[in-house]
């Protein structure tokens, strides 16, 4: 009997030991084992109940099931149902199962699409399916009509990337503003957009700002419109929009309050100034500047004498800006040449009376010719019919406007860095960037493009480029 019992026991303790190493496999799938090639790979659709591209689609329930453990980041900002419901779908996850409960009453004869976009990945590594669209049919047939194109920021020819583009089937100004779209669709990296699966018809075509509402309900918000309806039964070629937004207008309702001091902090009553100088260096191509910690109520310009090093009193004008406070003096800049500025203690007095509270002299030096780089730039296919402005730009800041009579510019003075460069098409003239206006007028914003080419300017160089528009 010792003799039976003992195989068998010893097959028992080989699965009790054993037993962790099955568990332990079974589980890999929602625990990835560490070490090993990282999953890049996007997960796939095994199965869809009804499967894509139904015809004849009577259902209110829709079942996605792919090859991996599924998450949906967003879907109610980040999927798009069209044509658009008054009801949101719910959609939720459950392992490789994605479920779409439809809550509106379906159109008869009519295509839709459930576009996913970049919402669908995978739970362990975050693979991202991408442009993943559902689609079926109410009717006998689906829908191929497309409409493609692209949005452009007018003001800085680039792009945003969060902006819609939406289709009304009512061409009145007003729907855009009152009424839900029929379709919309997202712009991809580039600003491109696509809409597929349309019917026959004619649309009012936008582009809008990613809100709630998908109305133009606020014209300081970035917005675009084509000049003409499309229709999509005819061969279209891409559409190209022109965003820009209006300038927020300060009605003067809503001025704020003046700060009071921080508690325990003792009123500043002393008269001080500031000047706008870097490490003691006035820019040639600006001016110097005087900046008041109060309103200025009077100055003397007997009690203020601008001198060379050896204190000779050279000539200058002064002038206040519209809250006197800040104060530009103008004169014939030598380069590389010492300066003071002398203040007198009563060369300036605040509404009280208050004036500085010693005399004082700002010594400065003018920065040399050799700190400046010199800028030629030669156009190719400029075309001047279309005023052009070339713009220089810093920190998404125009830092100059520079209007272009000819194929040519240059200049013997420029501050030295890197700039970018835009060409604006000046319809009016008057040599800024002005915006469009749709309700009414139906005007178009003025165009800017941005130019590939970058200005690198260096000190003491002669910077020349060449730029092929």
């Amino acid at each position: 009997m010792k003799k039976l019992l003992q195989p068998f026991f010893s097959l028992f303790i080989f699965f009790i030991s054993a037993s962790p190493i099955i568990f332990s496999t079974g589980c890999a799938n929602m625990i990835p084992p560490s070490g090993g090639p990282r999953d890049s790979l996007p997960p796939v659709l095994l199965q869809a109940l009804p499967k894509d591209s139904t015809l004849r689609f009577t259902g209110d329930r829709i079942t996605l099931t792919f090859n991996e453990f599924m998450q949906i980041e967003n879907a109610f900002e980040n999927v798009l149902v069209s044509p658009t419901p008054k009801n949101i779908p719910i959609i939720n996850v459950r392992l490789r199962e994605v479920n779409i409960r439809i809550k509106d009453t379906l159109e008869p004869n009519t295509t839709y699409a459930i576009d996913f976009g970049n919402a669908l990945k995978d739970i362990n590594e975050g693979n991202i399916l991408k442009n993943f669209t559902y689609v079926f049919s109410t009717g006998n047939y689906l829908d191929s009509n497309t409409i493609s194109g692209k949005v452009i920021l007018a003001e800085t020819g680039k792009i945003d990337t969060t902006l819609l583009v939406v289709l009304h089937r009512s061409l009145d100004d007003s729907a855009v503003a009152k009424e839900n779209p029929r379709y919309i669709t997202k712009l991809d990296g580039k600003g491109n957009f696509q809409f597929r699966y349309l019917p026959e018809g004619t649309f009012a075509i936008y582009a809008i700002p990613n809100e709630f509402s998908h109305h133009y309900d606020d014209t300081t918000k970035p917005f675009a419109f084509a000049d003409n309806p499309v229709n999509t039964a005819e061969e279209n070629e891409p559409i190209t929009l022109y965003a820009y937004e209006l300038a927020r207008i300060d009605t003067g309702t809503a001025k704020a309050a003046p700060e009071a001091p921080a508690k325990g902090a003792k009123e500043d009553k002393q008269l001080r100034f500031y000047s706008n100088l870097e490490s003691g260096r006035l820019d040639l191509l600006s001016t110097l500047e005087i900046n008041f910690n109060k309103k200025i109520a009077a100055f003397d310009t007997t009690k203020l004498i601008l001198a060379n090093e050896t204190l000779q009193p050279l000539p200058y004008t002064i002038v206040p800006d519209t809250n006197r406070t800040r104060f530009t003096i103008r004169t014939n800049w030598v380069p590389d040449q010492r300066y003071n500025l002398i203040f007198d203690t009563t060369a300036f007095a605040d509404s009280a009376g208050v004036t500085l509270t010693k005399n004082d002299t700002l010594k400065f030096q003018t920065k040399r010719i050799e700190d400046y780089g010199s800028v030629r730039l030669r156009f190719r296919n400029l075309d001047l019919t279309k005023n052009p402005v070339l713009q220089l730009v810093k920190s998404e800041k125009v830092i100059e406007s520079v209007p272009l009579t000819q194929a040519e510019w240059s200049r013997k003075l420029f501050e030295p860095g890197d700039y970018e460069m835009r060409i604006l098409y000046d319809n009016n003239k008057n040599g800024k960037w002005d915006p469009g206006n749709f309700f009414g007028e139906h005007l178009q914003p003025e165009r800017v493009i941005t130019l590939d080419k970058k200005l690198n300017v260096r000190a003491n160089w002669d910077n020349e480029s060449d730029i092929t528009l």
